[in-house]
């Protein structure tokens, strides 16, 4: 070959190379046995007919395997076998059905290989398995299709990518009626409905997470508010729902919402919980923190699983009023009134918003019916409250001397959760002093409001007592009165007290 001259060494070279080209489409224009087997149950080239595809957010996977399992199952008068794919990298990045039935691609040339399954935690103890990736092999009568479950892929960085469902047939009018089955299917077996949960981001913005939540059942009487508070509140949320059809009939809008607003402690959560657990049957949408920012989803999820609840817990840190000093308009802040304005009036959507600073609330939104139509504000409790809190949180333990009406004046200014505390702390103290059948003395509430009120004013302020904790003098000295308590509070609760 060396003493060939240089143009037959190059004819050479290029005549060999297309042998090679032509041996490479030769072998890649063959089909796997896969693909052999699809096109025979779709009586043609499946890489040449329509892909109908609709793509879901990744907590939306169980609905779409529950549907499956239904539109699938006994009963379903389908036929259908599940295969898996042999494609490599698939969980990071987004495979499509069009890229499995190329003859060749990126991916590779397709091959049966093992179903991925992944597992859903659901409320309890309760674990769904998902498809991950698989094709579904589907025969119902004369029509046919392969229905393709890919993703989402299980990445923490990089672009969001959403859990997709494609379906081939040789007519794609099945494959989009079977899609649209599989809609009504999800929103019909929704494993959300009826459930607490809550929305946030996932890590680095790239998928969204939902999380049940159980709530501990409240009772009514450890609700203590102002006269006639609680009344107005159950009235607004639980009786409106108890007569919805009637309200609907008479052409009443059933979407509502109720602002609780008032100092750290009084009980706005406690409210929240009390009605979220007495109304059951009813979607409850937990929203806090990060999951603020997805006010949208919350929306959506309000809509489709109505009737439902959406708690908006410290609503002023995005519905601040547009133009205060050094403040900016907040975009969550129109998200949130858009929601709450475009529902439809049949929707049984009740919005349950807590703040600590309605001074600085927008007011259109907490001034404007049809958003808010209950403000409703929880105070620190009366005298007479605080003797029903004394006595709801003295419950099960062991008193020894203590008249627990000595204790209204001392606490006067303190929240309900400083009260519970206050309890908790004294038969902590007995405890530990006295073992397992250890019983409370006024010389352990006396301790556990000296420890409270431990740390300064900012200290008061985190257990939630607004006017300042004090120790009282022991109950044998005489009438307890308020050392140190601030004059003008002093004045002001005789004043309440005539």
């Amino acid at each position: 070959m060396k003493d060939q001259p240089n143009a037959q060494r190059f004819d050479f070279a290029k005549e060999f190379k297309r042998f090679i080209d032509t041996m490479n489409a030769e072998a890649t224009n063959e089909q796997t046995p896969l693909l052999r087997r699809l096109a025979a149950h779709l009586g043609g080239d499946p890489s040449t007919m329509p892909v109908v595809a609709e793509e879901f957010e990744h907590y939306e996977q169980p609905n779409v395997q529950v549907a499956l399992d239904a539109m699938l199952g006994p009963g379903s008068g389908r036929s259908a076998e599940i295969v898996g794919i042999a494609v490599a990298n698939k969980r990071f990045g987004q495979v499509t059905l069009s890229d499995l039935l190329a003859t060749s691609g990126p991916w590779g040339r397709l091959n049966e290989g093992p179903v991925d399954y992944v597992n859903f935690q659901l409320e309890g103890d309760r674990v769904l398995v998902c498809v991950q990736f698989g094709l579904f092999i589907i025969s119902e009568g004369e029509r046919r299709l392969i229905v393709f479950v890919g993703g989402p892929p299980r990445q923490e960085f990089g672009p969001r990518t959403l859990l997709r469902v494609e379906a081939v047939a040789a007519k794609r009018e099945v494959a989009l009626d079977f899609l649209r089955e599989l809609k009504a299917t999800m929103t019909k077996r929704n494993v959300y409905r009826g459930k607490i949960i809550s929305i946030a981001p996932g890590q680095m913005g790239v998928q969204s997470l939902v999380k049940f939540h159980r709530l501990p059942p409240v009772e009514r009487e450890a609700i203590v508010l102002p006269a006639g508070a609680l009344e107005r509140v159950e009235r607004h949320a639980i009786a409106f729902s108890q007569h919805a059809e009637t309200l609907v009939a008479a052409g009443r809008s059933l979407h509502r919402g109720v602002l609780l607003y008032g100092p750290p402690g009084t009980g706005k959560t406690l409210t929240v919980m009390y009605l979220a657990t007495k109304m059951p049957g009813r979607t409850v949408l937990l929203t806090t923190g990060l999951g603020l920012g997805r006010i949208a989803a919350i929306g959506q999820f309000a809509r489709d699983l109505a009737p439902a609840t959406v708690v908006v817990e410290d609503v002023d840190l995005i519905a601040q009023e547009r133009g205060l000093p050094g403040g900016q308009t907040q975009p969550l802040l129109f998200e949130l009134m858009n929601q709450m304005d475009g529902l439809a009036d049949d929707v049984d959507v009740l919005f349950l918003l807590t703040t600590n600073r309605p001074d600085i609330l927008e007011p259109a939104l907490a001034a404007r019916p049809g958003r808010v139509d209950l403000v409703l504000e929880l105070p620190v409790p009366d005298a007479a409250g605080r003797l029903r809190l004394l006595e709801l949180y003295a419950r099960g333990l062991d008193m020894e001397g203590v008249k627990l009406a000595d204790y209204v004046e001392p606490t006067e200014g303190a929240s309900p959760a400083y009260i519970k505390e206050l309890l908790r702390r004294a038969a902590l103290i007995a405890t530990i002093e006295e073992g397992t059948h250890a019983r409370v003395r006024d010389a352990h509430i006396r301790q556990a409001m000296e420890e409270l009120s431990t740390g300064g004013e900012l200290a008061k302020r985190i257990v939630g007592f607004g006017t300042g904790a004090y120790l009282p003098p022991a109950p044998s000295v005489g009438p307890m009165r308020p050392a140190g308590f601030p004059v003008e509070r002093a004045a002001a609760s005789s004043q309440s007290k005539r």
